[in-house]
């Protein structure tokens, strides 16, 4: 694998390696704590797995981590899962993520952006006003350390403000996008029990306004545990009976006040994308995302205060969660709300010109739909501030990075990065001072000890295996809400390899130290004992300009055949003939291997996704085996169900 692209599509220059301040913090870390001067980044990694509660106690200090009661060590339990980190310290995130407002209080904090794309700031010390205010009218209702707060939003300032007004008073925070479904929602939320919803009455996407008071009224009834609803006039409408003004909460100038909690007290609940049944409720500690973000934001994405951090999302991502710690940075943070392709696919391109965007974030399925629509970033928009592209949500293919490197600049640092809801954070991707590979994640990050391991747990280089972590991350979950015995949060990640994470991704790492991900293993494509990611084939396949969007899954037949259809989402005008079917198994065939060829081609109407757009291959493959569509999928994670039926029959007719 790593004699595949031997020269490199980017590299940094030799100014910008001496101004990351990954090295700058190399080197501070050399002379404070014995971190290897030379070696560059592989050196620096090797120590920080090798020295785990050296690096994290260096990390602190970097970044100046404010505890209020200090530790007794940084880890006091390294058990997998169960570990203890930084035992007897307290601290609060919310007091972190506000510290700019000391220094630059006019300056902006967050860029509001919706469909019409005029930027709003919001100031450092209005933020901070906003919070103080909050989290003193929280307390006044009740809300105590461990209560959970909730919020039915989109990506837009308050629900920053509520975020982290909850994190200030100790709170849990919780939430969902607008766009989820009554039943998606309490899917979530019912599991958790908030006292607090915050909500607007509706949203705007796809340039229409959307009202979502019928469903804001059946979240109400079915969460008995509220003890207050905060209403947003997002649309103009007034609060419904019962409800809270938003603006009412936040009108005073209150200095917050910062509830100091243990490190590992929750900070917010995140959910899986429960496709196969209830989501995974996963809890994240205060401290633990603290210092992970410190890390990942402020030296893989060399951020600081002079940068401003756009990445797409919404509020039922773990990447909006992400995007709010570019505060801890002292980052001016750019929050779009809206549809990523309105009113044209270059959208999101215009976003970042217009909020001058340093590192501009969003998925490699957005990426690949701006190369099929034939869009000119660079061409049609001032781009100079961009330093940085990065993707997720899916590997993001060499025809990606070489569209990026051509469409947008030559000189452009693309970072794959690749992690999970689980850790809120990147186990691989970026790092400014090394070289860019095409379809090539850069490295593994600090800290975390990433391997690719064989059925046996034997190290691999240079060849497909499971993704797994052999030490603990201060951000993986501190447990799963209601799993008493934490019992479901063992058997998500350390059943396979005990005292191991195992996180359900194929990834080959390669003799250079760079990472290549090749899809879900839990849905893996496995002919005559060849193991194959999915990722490779919707890569190939989607080439073509007549193929909009793929999806490959492989059944074990009970006469120990095996079965590999592809199904196929044609763009416009596009028809599945013999002609196109032939190229599709040549374009496979010669860029894969004859073993990656499917069995049957097959045209749908669309390609069902999570509610995050990722594809989901294991319900349809449970669909294909026969398994009744209510025990195949939950419903509320899907995004469009009636696809679902396609595949259904599918199953039924095939002989």
């Amino acid at each position: 694998m790593s004699t595949v692209n031997p020269q490199p599509l980017w590299q940094p220059t030799a100014e910008r390696i001496a101004e990351a301040r990954i090295t700058r913090f190399q080197a501070w870390a050399a002379e404070h704590h014995g971190a290897p001067a030379d070696g560059g980044y592989a050196a620096l990694h090797r120590w920080s797995v090798e020295e785990l509660e050296t690096f994290w106690k260096a990390v602190t200090e970097w970044f100046d981590v404010r505890f209020t009661t200090p530790y007794e060590r940084v880890l006091g339990d390294r058990s997998m899962p169960g570990a203890q980190w930084f035992p007897g310290a307290t601290l609060n995130y919310a007091e972190h993520a506000l510290r700019a407002a000391d220094s630059r209080a006019d300056e902006p904090a967050l860029l509001h952006v919706d469909e019409t794309h005029d930027p709003r700031p919001v100031t450092w010390a209005d933020l901070r006003r906003q919070v103080g205010s909050l989290a003193a009218e929280l307390r006044a209702l009740g809300v105590r350390p461990g209560d959970r707060v909730s919020g039915y939003l989109p990506n837009i300032p308050e629900a920053v403000v509520a975020l982290l007004a909850t994190a200030a008073v100790g709170g849990v925070w919780t939430s969902c996008a607008p766009d989820f479904g009554a039943r998606s929602v309490l899917d979530r939320f019912q599991q958790v029990e908030p006292v607090v919803l915050f909500t607007v009455d509706g949203y705007r996407y796809g340039g229409k306004e959307h009202d979502r008071r019928e469903i804001v009224a059946e979240l109400r009834r079915e969460l008995p545990t509220l003890r207050a609803v905060v209403h947003i006039p997002l649309l103009g409408t007034d609060a419904p009976d019962g409800a809270l003004e938003w603006s009412a909460l936040t009108a005073a100038d209150t200095a917050p006040v910062f509830e100091q909690v243990p490190f590992d007290h929750p900070l917010w609940v995140l959910y899986s994308s429960g496709t196969t049944g209830l989501p995974k409720a996963i809890v994240q500690s205060q401290g633990g995302i603290l210092v992970e973000h410190l890390k990942q934001l402020g030296l893989h994405c060399d951020l600081g205060p002079e940068d401003r951090f756009f990445w797409y999302t919404s509020t039922g991502w773990m990447m909006w969660n992400f995007l709010v710690s570019g505060l801890l940075t002292g980052t001016t943070v750019v929050l779009y709300d809206g549809s990523p392709g309105y009113p044209d696919t270059g959208a999101q391109w215009r976003i970042a010109e217009r909020t001058g965007a340093t590192l501009y974030g969003t998925s490699a399925a957005y990426v690949m739909a701006c190369r099929k629509a034939g869009v000119h970033p660079s061409r049609d928009h001032d781009l100079s501030a961009v330093k940085c592209v990065a993707t997720t949500g899916s590997p993001l293919p060499p025809d990606g990075f070489r569209w990026l490197h051509d469409e947008v600049r030559h000189d452009l640092w693309i970072a794959s990065v690749s992690g999970g809801t689980d850790v809120c954070s990147c186990f691989a991707g970026a790092v400014p001072t090394l070289p860019v590979h095409i379809g090539e994640l850069q490295a593994p990050c600090l800290g975390t000890d990433l391997q690719s391991w064989d059925p046996s747990g034997n190290p691999l280089t240079d060849e497909v295996g499971e993704l797994v972590v052999t030490n603990p991350m201060p951000s993986m979950p501190i447990h799963f809400w209601n799993d008493p015995d934490g019992s479901r949060y063992h058997d998500s990640y350390f059943d396979t390899y005990p005292g191991v994470w195992r996180h359900g991704d194929w990834i080959t790492l390669t003799a250079r130290g760079s990472v290549v991900i090749h899809g879900r293993s839990d849905s893996t494509l496995n002919r005559q004992g060849v193991r194959m990611g999915s990722a490779d084939i919707y890569e190939a396949v989607e080439r073509l300009p007549e193929i909009k969007e793929s999806l490959v899954v492989g059944i074990e037949q009970p006469d120990g055949g095996y079965w590999m259809p592809l199904f196929v989402h044609l763009a416009p005008g596009a028809t599945l003939d013999d002609d196109l079917t032939d190229r599709i198994r040549k374009t496979i065939r010669t860029q894969l291997s004859p073993r990656h060829v499917p069995d049957e081609i097959i045209e749908v109407p669309g390609i069902p996704h999570t509610l995050t757009g990722k594809r989901i291959e294991v319900p349809v493959k449970r669909l294909l085996q026969g398994t009744p569509l209510e025990k195949a999928v939950n419903p509320g994670s899907i995004d469009n169900l009636d696809l679902l039926a396609h595949y259904q029959e599918v199953a039924r007719t095939r002989p």
